[in-house]
């Protein structure tokens, strides 16, 4: 994998920690800028929000740009707005902040998930998705508890100062390491992007925006419900609960590392078998919760399943747009976050029901076993089940005349999966 790719995923690393920090800071920042706990949440809803909106929106916008160009401008503008954050006195300006950061994330990770497929081979596109996905899970691992810490020993603005530092390394690498060719004649006259928007038409598209969106839902579901979960039915200490966070993104993380090497050769049968044991896994957690020596365990291998799973289903996104690279990783970006918000609502909707603190469990479980019949039903009408399972996954060559005979469902040799 290119260096590059790794400074990429500090960047991804850095937009992670953001957007998920402020779980820990909320109370703070309510008490500091002298607003109400639930004004303080929209901080985070407004960052979901923009998320969902921007990626597809601003993938669209960036078409016309250079990658380079376009990389650096959002990278840029989401540094600029947390070294504002971190300065401001109103909660006003600290909301836009938020929105804005949002929108510069999401085109950004929209614009570099196309990059990295583009700068490695192509039947590579899976590892280099993982590469830039790592980046989110160590923000699982690492930098949210720095955050909570950070916020801790000298307040939360220095969380804000310290995603903007991260960044820089980043910035410096795009700079160096990214070809600053111009942009496409297609582009500058204007049918690239009615082109994009024709290619994002597949049914085959459709179906995997919607498993990402429902397996990235109960994913989140459960990691955001997982304190009372481990102080109320576990039975553990509230001081576990960084821990056990991490553990989860430690196993999210061996999960992303592990897809990143089979995905591109072995897709189908990577989520035929991990998406029935993300299920059973979602099951057995809720039934065990409230063994505290079994919850440990499960909580590692639910990580690296959910992202296993999640990431082999976006770098298939791309592989199944490869006649839309930006618009393919805009919209994937914006299913994952879809999910990130449906799936902690369900949750609380299902805790507000009085469904107890193994709910969110059951709706994790829910939700990944609509997305399993989601992707069941799909195959139906096809004449040939074998060879459609094969097509849910991988790109057709009429949507990519240009590319190699390697796609998604075969490995690099040309033998089909069996």
């Amino acid at each position: 994998m290119p260096f590059v790719l790794y400074l990429l995923g500090l960047a991804v690393f850095a937009q992670g920690t953001s957007e998920f920090m402020l779980s820990g800071l909320l109370p703070d920042i309510a008490r500091e800028l002298d607003t109400s706990l639930s004004a303080a949440g929209a901080l985070t809803s407004a960052f979901a929000v923009g998320m969902v909106v921007g990626a597809p929106l601003l993938a669209l916008l960036s078409l016309r740009w250079p990658r380079r160009r376009a990389l650096l401008a959002f990278l840029v503008t989401f540094l600029l707005v947390h070294v504002l954050g971190a300065v401001t006195p109103d909660y006003g300006v600290l909301l836009a902040t938020r929105a804005v950061a949002a929108l510069a994330n999401a085109g950004f990770l929209a614009v570099a998930l196309a990059t990295a497929a583009s700068m490695v081979a192509p039947d590579a596109k899976g590892r280099a998705t993982s590469v830039l996905l790592g980046g989110t899970t160590m923000a699982c691992v690492a930098g949210v508890p720095a955050g909570a810490l950070l916020g801790e020993l000298w307040g939360w603005r220095s969380a804000f100062w310290a995603v903007a530092l991260v960044s820089v390394p980043a910035v410096l690498a795009i700079l160096w390491s990214v070809p600053a060719a111009p942009a496409p004649r297609s582009v500058a006259d204007g049918p690239r992007a009615g082109a994009e928007l024709r290619a994002l038409r597949s049914p085959r598209l459709v179906v995997l925006l919607l498993l990402g969106a429902l397996v990235n839902g109960a994913t989140f579901c459960a990691f955001t419900y997982l304190a009372p979960l481990v102080t109320e039915v576990t039975g553990l200490g509230s001081g576990w609960v960084p821990a056990l966070l991490a553990l989860f993104g430690l196993g999210s993380f061996a999960g992303v590392s592990v897809a990143g090497r089979l995905a591109d050769a072995r897709p189908l049968r990577l989520l035929a078998l991990g998406g029935p044991a993300l299920l059973a896994g979602w099951i057995v957690t809720a039934l065990a919760a409230g063994n505290p020596v079994a919850v440990p365990v499960l909580l590692l291998v639910q990580g690296a399943l959910s992202f296993a799973v999640g990431s082999t289903l976006v770098s298939q996104v791309l592989y199944a747009a490869t006649g839309a690279p930006a618009l393919g990783g805009g919209f994937a970006t914006a299913a994952l976050n879809v999910g990130a918000a449906l799936g902690p609502w369900c949750g609380g909707a299902a805790l507000t029901a009085g469904l107890g603190y193994r709910s969110p469990l059951w709706v994790s479980a829910l939700l990944t076993a609509l997305a399993l019949l989601a992707g069941g039903l799909a195959r139906v009408p096809r004449r040939r089940p074998a060879t459609a399972a094969r097509r849910a996954v991988r790109p057709s060559r009429t949507e990519d005349s240009a590319a190699p005979s390697t796609t998604a469902g075969e490995p690099a040799d040309g033998r089909r999966m069996r």
